[in-house]
Parts: structure tokens; C-alpha cells; sequence
């Protein structure tokens, strides 16, 4: 290591919710030794969502540290309709969770508001294997990130209705402006769109996780419309039960990974006068398996 700097000493700490873990004693502006990075690895698995406090990172340290866990995604959205292209030299790969607007011009996507449940590049045939948030300027209350553990709900379905959703696959649907369900009766042609197992098994933990959101998934593709709308309610009511659900309050300097393939996430709502800047990237997946 340099010259001056301690040796790194990671704390796990589960925290009092259904899913996440606070992780101190490392610094993630430095690079990890590869014994800590097997230890972030296992607290990941273990607990879905990490949260680390009290990180001053750049963005080139956080796009070096997500990728310890796989390759960099590039960004899927229309280069007209991604603020943040002439911002930094690595806009490719970088999303500002944003409302802030610099010289009449937003910086950001997703800028304000209540964004439902959904999970990271589902509409997509490989979805996004973790997603990496950094917190540098929020409002002064609203905006929390809310966390449901899809293991959980998976667990909480009823027999009898996994029984009969053995096997299904689901329709999830995508405009990248969307905060409420697309209607998918005015046709997908110019929609991001792709179907997936409703029921996955995570390639790492081999467990299995529920795998619908009430953002994007538009229907259940092997039942009439009718039952697909009351099986996909039931599903949703599931999956964002407060059992299942941790809400995080963000502060500055709050830095969180969680994955993909077993929770899903969601912001609530904050007052849109108020500046809120995050900075986001994410890792490519695979194709899901069906449990």
C-alpha cells in the first residue's frame, strides 16, 4: 500500500430490516485488495444492498470499483435524451440522478417525484447485474430509496400460486421517462421491452427470487389479460410489503450497491425545488434462469 496510508479492516453490520447491511473501515476512494473485495462480494450475497457511510469518491473511483464486480454497462438510452453527455468524459457509463439544472440545461435524468418499484434493466434480455448509487446533494427530506428483498417475497407467495406460475414468464416494459406502468395497448414498436422468468434463481446464492414490478412488468404472458391483472396486483402487494421492504434516508457521502436479480427499488417523493444529485452506474448480467 502507499506510504502513509493504514491497512483497510471491513465491518459488516446487518441493519434492522429485511435486507441491507451498513459496511465501514474501507475506504472506497482507494483500491481494494482482493481480500477485501471477496469479503464486499460475501456481504453483498449475504445481504443484497451494502451500504457504505461517509465516502468522498469520483466518479472514475466509483466506475473502478463496480467494476471489481463485472464488466461496466453502457448506457441503453438515446444519446437525445441523456442529459449528461458533454458533463464529464465518462457519460457513457454514468447516469446523474438529477434535477439540477446548470445554465438553463438539466445535468441529470429521472429529475423529480415518486418513482414506483422496479428492477434495473428487466425489459432488457440481460438485465443489469448490481447498480451502484453515490449521494452528493439532496433535499432536505424526501428522496429515500426503498429496498424490497425479492427472496422474501418469493417465500411469501402463496403455494398454490406458485404452483400455477411454475414455469411463467412475464412481459416488462420500458420508455425511460416512465413513473407509472406503461399502457401496453398502444404497442411496444418503440418501447424497450423483453419477457422474463416470473420466478429466477440467482446464479451465485442459487436461491430463488421473485422477478415482477409494478414499474415495468406489463403482463403475465401465458394467462388472459384478466387473471394477469390480478395475479401481477397480488404479486405487487407481496413484493412491497412492509416486511420485505427497507427504506433508506439518504445523507452525503452515502454510497450503496445492491443487486439486481433479488431486490427491487423505488424513490419517494420530494419537494421538486429542492436540488437532489446522485451519481449511478451498473454492471452488465446475464440472461435470467428460471427457477
Amino acid at each position: 500500500m502507499p506510504d502513509g496510508q493504514s491497512p483497510q479492516s471491513l465491518t459488516v453490520t446487518p441493519l434492522d430490516a429485511p435486507l441491507g447491511a451498513a459496511v465501514t473501515g474501507v475506504d472506497l476512494s482507494r483500491p481494494l485488495t482482493d481480500d477485501l473485495r471477496r469479503q464486499v462480494f460475501k456481504a453483498w450475497h449475504d445481504n443484497v444492498i451494502l451500504v457504505f457511510p461517509d465516502q468522498d469518491i469520483t466518479g472514475p473511483q466509483q466506475l473502478a470499483f463496480a467494476e471489481l464486480f463485472g464488466p461496466l454497462k453502457k448506457r441503453d438510452r438515446p444519446e437525445n435524451r441523456r442529459p449528461e453527455l458533454g458533463v464529464n468524459d465518462y457519460e457513457s457509463q454514468v447516469m446523474f440522478i438529477s434535477n439540477v439544472v446548470e445554465n438553463g440545461k438539466a445535468i441529470g435524468s429521472l429529475p423529480d417525484g415518486e418513482m414506483w418499484f422496479h428492477h434495473d434493466g428487466c425489459y432488457k434480455e440481460h438485465p443489469q447485474r448490481a447498480s451502484f448509487l453515490y449521494a452528493i446533494e439532496l433535499p432536505w427530506v424526501g428522496g429515500n430509496t426503498r429496498f424490497a428483498n425479492m427472496y422474501k417475497a418469493y417465500d411469501a407467495v402463496p403455494a398454490a400460486l406458485k404452483t400455477m406460475l411454475a414455469g411463467k414468464t412475464a412481459l416488462h416494459v420500458y420508455d425511460y421517462e416512465m413513473r407509472a406502468q406503461f399502457d401496453i395497448d398502444t404497442g411496444l414498436d418503440k418501447v424497450s421491452h423483453h419477457s422474463q422468468p416470473v420466478f429466477i434463481r440467482h446464479p451465485d446464492t442459487n436461491k430463488v427470487a421473485l422477478y415482477v414490478n409494478p414499474l415495468m412488468t406489463a403482463r403475465i404472458n401465458e394467462l388472459p389479460s384478466d387473471e394477469s391483472r390480478e395475479v401481477l396486483a397480488e404479486l405487487f402487494a407481496i413484493g412491497q410489503d412492509s416486511s420485505v421492504v427497507y427504506e433508506h434516508v439518504w445523507t452525503v457521502g452515502d454510497f450503496v450497491m445492491w443487486d439486481n436479480l433479488c431486490s427491487m427499488h423505488a424513490r419517494t417523493d420530494f419537494p421538486p425545488e429542492e436540488r437532489r444529485l446522485l451519481r449511478r452506474c451498473v454492471i452488465e448480467g446475464d440472461r435470467t434462469v428460471a427457477a
